[in-house]
């Protein structure tokens, strides 16, 4: 296996196998958000001549991969769950130094791209079945085959688990990958990768790239050999993408933006309904796009829920990741914080009022990171902007309702559709807000964050293009063509 890094800092591109510098001998920096005077790498910022190398070497290994048995192909995967799986400390540290959560975060994170790559790895035994014909001399079944070359472009909020569950069901299906990391988090991949390799994955199977966004992703949309494009992003990106991707009739998978809503009603466990909202809006600095974004309490349990959510934030101990006591991190950049103050302006000038936090920490530890207190606005209304548009960021509105009907019709009242969560022990009204609530993924008495592996994922509205579900088997469905065939046997 060639050297990734360059020097002790640079790192490389991944293209057929071989850890190489981009053609046009540009590279970025890649600091640690929570001491920004720890660089945490130079990396290659990719031309499209590096990407139509990378596709290009992406075709080149799709026939001999396609042709693996499927079965082999899962024990590569389940080499790369336990190569992930030793090295979960290691990985973690470079997850948290570069992105910026905290160390538990990261660890939780790590596992579960390995509990990813070991799923995936089990379906290469399932595929297709067998359907009862009405000719009795007739057999009659559908398989699934590989698409080819797939494009893979994740954000970099969960840069180890979204691109472990978007390659490994790519990997199992037989399909070639081409791999584009966030500009933010691009070490987390390169381990990634590393591991994939250590695991015997073939040359050119998994290609990756780093570098701009607009540069790789309209490379990767507009070139002839991607046959398709998975992408977890804001909305904006994704738009952009179908757009460009319709006129080829490329193949699209879009997870983007969410204004995920927390109902509390007015029989729920209060603790726990403050605790349940606490993990969603301010876990992972409130930079998922499940994270809690409203919360819309009835009105009679309005005033203690406030209390109770108050005395949470005030606890929370803000600072480097790497500190076992810290529980919030820094925001992953100088744009995320100051889009992070701006709607806190925002939502003062729209008349919220704010309860907690709303300010930029600057002293002692928090000097040289990217830091803002969690924020709690009250009397927010359901049109204001911050109600309204996706933050990402440690910000939580709270929004009085009526009674349930009205809770459910705030719910449902933005352009997006990701998660929801009901707090109640009310099983009739938790069955409605099911049933009601426009979201990809519903819970009862649980945070809006945290998906499990083995279920299906995907929004609804501007959340998602709602062609194809993420994880769980039926993630399959997007990396393969069924095909149907009759075997006439007399």
């Amino acid at each position: 296996m060639a050297e990734v890094a360059v020097t002790e800092k640079e790192y490389r591109n991944l293209i057929a196998g071989e850890w190489v510098a981009s053609l046009g001998g540009e590279t970025y920096e890649d600091r640690n958000p929570a001491d920004t005077e720890e660089l945490i790498g130079r990396f290659q910022s990719s031309t499209r001549e590096d990407i139509q190398q990378a596709v290009k070497a992406a075709r080149e290994a799709l026939p001999l991969w396609a042709e693996t048995p499927a079965p082999e192909r899962g024990r590569i995967l389940h080499r790369v769950a336990e190569a992930v799986e030793k090295q979960k400390e290691e990985l973690a540290t470079v997850l948290t130094r570069e992105e910026g959560k905290t160390l538990a975060e990261s660890r939780g994170e790590v596992q579960r791209a390995a509990d990813i790559f070991r799923f995936f790895a089990s379906l290469g035994y399932l595929n297709g079945e067998t359907i009862h014909s009405a000719d009795r001399d007739l057999l009659l079944f559908t398989f699934r085959e590989p698409l080819g070359v797939v494009a893979v472009i994740t954000p970099w909020n969960f840069p180890i688990a979204i691109p472990a569950w978007k390659i490994a069901p790519g990997l199992i299906s037989g399909n070639t990958i081409v791999f584009k990391p966030a500009q933010l988090t691009p070490l987390i991949g390169i381990r990634l990768m590393e591991a994939l390799e250590q695991s015997g994955i073939p040359k050119g199977v998994v290609n990756m790239v780093s570098g701009s966004g607009s540069v790789i992703g309209d490379e990767l949309v507009a070139n002839p050999d991607v046959d398709a494009i998975s992408f977890t992003g804001s909305y904006e990106v994704g738009r952009r993408i179908a757009q460009k991707a319709a006129e080829t009739l490329k193949r699209t998978q879009l997870e983007m933006g969410g204004k995920n809503p927390l109902v509390v009603l007015e029989d729920a466990d209060l603790d726990k309904a403050v605790d349940i909202t606490a993990r969603g809006a301010f876990g992972a600095t409130g930079q998922a796009c499940t994270a809690t974004s409203r919360a819309i309490i009835v009105h009679d349990i309005l005033e203690p829920f406030v209390e109770k959510l108050v005395e949470r934030a005030k606890g929370i101990r803000i600072g480097n990741g790497l500190d076992s006591e810290v529980q919030m991190g820094p925001a992953v950049n100088e744009e995320q914080l100051e889009k992070d103050l701006e709607y806190i302006q925002i939502g003062r000038d729209e008349g919220a009022e704010v309860a907690i936090g709303g300010q930029r920490l600057t002293d002692g530890h928090h000097a040289k990171g990217y830091f803002v207190e969690a924020t709690v606005f009250t009397d927010v209304r359901a049109e204001m902007r911050i109600a309204q548009e996706e933050i990402f960021g440690p910000i939580v509105g709270i929004i009085e309702a009526r009674d349930f009907d009205q809770a459910v019709e705030i719910a449902n009242q933005t352009v997006y559709g990701l998660t929801a969560c009901i707090c109640t022990r009310d099983l009739e009204r938790a069955h409605l807000f099911v049933r009601k609530t426009n979201a990809g993924v519903i819970k009862v008495n649980r945070p809006t964050v945290g998906l499990e592996l083995q279920a299906p994922f995907g929004g609804m509205k501007h959340s998602s293009s709602e062609t194809f579900k993420e994880q769980g088997k039926d993630a399959i469905q997007f990396y393969t063509r069924l095909k149907t065939a009759y075997l006439g046997y007399r």
